[in-house]
């Protein structure tokens, strides 16, 4: 985090709701609100030169691709925030592809939603486990197995209860292993992915399409 807070703006189709949303960030010194937009379309990004931009997808003119495209295309070192209220993971792999950087479906708290913000400002992804969990169960109900980096068939089931926002304590109790087992688990994953945080193991493999 910067001292003078991290330029944030905020992409809303709706005022009354882009103004909540500003408030949020303005309340938390770590941010600092600098624009509120309809589309990113009509933003000055280049010009409001921005750290995150955060959007909600909902109800956007234009498909997901165009939208994000027009967020990287303005800001291309700005991390991207999608907000929305779909729970769909096809939504959440496209806005991945697309170029955001979290996934952040809308019924959660502000509180949450700052933390969220708070791990994409640090350098790492974001997708709300929910998603990630439903697109990982599903892919395995049709036999759709994780291969990435040689993830033995163990750290596959990990990674899988890793991304439904299990912790260490909840998967040694769901596979039936010691503590110390998932944590040497994990420590393996990690290393493979060549990643520092939980919530980057499932975009990790999501991005890779191979889960």
């Amino acid at each position: 985090m910067t001292t003078f807070g991290l330029r944030v703006v905020v992409v809303e189709s709706q005022v009354l709701f882009a103004k909540a949303l500003s408030g949020i960030f303005a309340d938390d010194a770590d941010f600092k609100v600098i624009g509120d937009y309809r589309t990113p379309l009509t933003a000055p990004l280049q010009t409001a030169n921005p750290d995150l931009i955060v959007i909600d997808l909902d109800g956007q003119p234009v498909d997901i691709a165009q939208t994000l495209g027009a967020c990287k295309e303005g800001a291309p070192a700005a991390h991207v925030c999608v907000l929305s209220m779909n729970l769909s993971p096809e939504i959440m792999q496209r806005c991945l592809a697309a170029g955001a950087e979290a996934y952040i479906v809308k019924d959660i708290s502000p509180a949450e939603l700052l933390r969220a913000v708070k791990t994409v400002a640090e350098g790492q992804s974001y997708v709300d486990p929910r998603v990630a969990g439903g697109l990982l169960k599903r892919r395995s109900l049709n036999g759709g197995k994780p291969d990435i980096m040689e993830l033995s068939q163990r750290e596959s089931e990990v990674l899988k209860l890793i991304a439904e926002g299990l912790a260490n304590k909840q998967i040694s109790a769901r596979l039936h292993l010691s503590e110390k087992t998932v944590k040497n688990h994990v420590s393996r994953i990690f290393s493979k992915l060549n990643i520092s945080a939980r919530t980057q193991a499932a975009v990790h493999a999501i991005r890779a399409g191979i889960v």
